[in-house]
């Protein structure tokens, strides 16, 4: 009685509030290379998004400093943390020692040739690589996906299929989104070592989502828990 009493509250919390982007949504679908991504930026945006971990709400990071835009539609993999073990993906790829996942969701790019003139959206993505970035010792891995069903970008299935160009436009904005016009001289400890395929990319992918229920665990288990004490 009491599960069932808590699967009626849960599907009613459901319906009455917003599900934080990060925690409350699942990313998975029916398809073992499509999932469910967050978009925070969108491509043209002179401002760097980022959404507030605490309150689900989407907030100003910081204006771009250079001329230089995102290529492609930029957010994250939700009920994805990038700790240990993906971490340890990376020292195994890259033969180093002492990297430390750096403590956010996993990010994704999205490929897609149709505008979307704002973020907080939900989009369904198809994955197709990534690329291994490094920033100041932290592991910062970059999914690359190409948005469902879109006219010019979902018959890749892999990343090397991309035109070289494209893969070169998107490596360069990240390595260079971070420098400062009012120090040009500064050193900024940002590379990106490899780009991998699709198959590894679903490694990382993975490896993210046990991070997450190491550090977090299931949000609904979590609150349908409570809610069991109460009833």
């Amino acid at each position: 009685m009491q599960n069932e009493l808590s699967t009626q509250l849960l599907s009613a919390l459901a319906t009455r509030f917003k599900a934080h982007p990060w925690h409350g949504i699942n990313p998975t679908t029916n398809k073992p290379n499509l999932f469910r991504a967050y978009i925070e930026t969108v491509v043209g945006d002179h401002m760097k998004y980022e959404i507030c971990k605490k309150t689900g709400y989407l907030m100003v990071d910081r204006p771009n400093k250079f001329s230089n835009i995102f290529p492609a539609l930029y957010g994250f993999v939700p009920q994805t943390y990038c700790r240990e073990q993906v971490a340890q993906l990376c020292m195994n790829a890259t033969q180093r020692t002492n990297i430390v996942g750096d403590g956010d969701p996993l990010d994704i790019c999205i490929l897609s040739d149709r505008p979307l003139v704002h973020g907080d959206l939900l989009v369904d993505a198809q994955i197709i690589g990534g690329f291994r970035m490094i920033d100041g010792g932290e592991a910062d891995e970059k999914i690359v996906a190409v948005l469902k069903n879109d006219h010019s970008y979902s018959h890749y299935e892999d990343i090397s299929q991309l035109p070289e160009m494209l893969i070169k436009k998107m490596k360069h904005y990240f390595l260079t989104y971070k420098n400062d016009p009012d120090k040009p001289n500064a050193k900024v400890e940002v590379e990106i070592t490899e780009t991998y395929g699709r198959a590894h990319a679903l490694e990382v992918i993975k490896a993210s989502q046990a991070d997450y229920q190491q550090h977090f665990g299931s949000a609904d288990a979590k609150l349908a828990a409570i809610l069991a004490q109460l009833v």
